[in-house]
């Protein structure tokens, strides 16, 4: 363990600019503590986890009408009712959207994972960065970090969201909800919400 450098802690506004940069960064969400970057640069959080290819990216956003107006796609009412019910909160959405975001952080796939955490700090990040490319702060196939000591242990490189402490998380990682051809949801996975 490391300690973490005063350097190393940026405000919402330093942040931003540093993930508008191309940069990826640490910052606190209410499930675990999420690895991130725009999602134009998110390539490198594969390289950073060491994480397969095929496995996909979470798009994070400050709000619905910020993931709205990110993916530029019509969105079908079961969707906007559901997200309205969720977030800000501990599930993630999968929906069959396609285009430039989808390529970016899901390669070769049809749909995209979307969350709304419920986390003031990580909620006013969001509306300066605006949306992020994210996925759990810990190296592929190891236990997600839990804190933001554990996030720096792991990645200590990597800016992280300042101040600290950051609040607490609930260390469980989000439910999982997919939208099927069927036309209703499918529980991929249990998790915190």
């Amino acid at each position: 363990m490391t300690e973490i450098p005063s350097a190393a802690l940026l405000d919402p506004p330093g942040l931003s600019a540093h993930l508008r940069a191309g940069g990826a960064a640490l910052f606190p969400t209410d499930t675990v503590p999420a690895l991130a970057a725009r999602p134009e640069a998110s390539r490198q959080l594969w390289s950073l986890k060491r994480r397969p290819d095929h496995k996909p990216l979470i798009l994070m956003g400050a709000d619905l009408a910020q993931l709205v107006a990110t993916l530029a796609t019509p969105w079908h009412p079961a969707w906007l009712e559901q997200a309205e019910r969720c977030w800000p909160g501990q599930v993630t959405l999968v929906l069959p959207v396609e285009g430039p975001v989808t390529r970016a952080l899901h390669p070769g796939g049809i749909s995209l994972g979307l969350r709304v955490p419920d986390c003031p700090m990580a909620l006013e990040l969001l509306r300066r960065s605006g949306p992020l490319a994210t996925t759990s702060a810990n190296r592929s196939g190891e236990p997600a970090a839990l804190d933001a000591q554990e996030a720096h242990d792991r990645f200590p490189r990597l800016p992280l969201l300042g101040p600290l402490p950051w609040p607490a998380s609930s260390g469980i990682a989000s439910t999982v909800m997919a939208w099927t051809s069927s036309g209703e949801w499918d529980l991929l996975r249990r998790g915190a919400g």
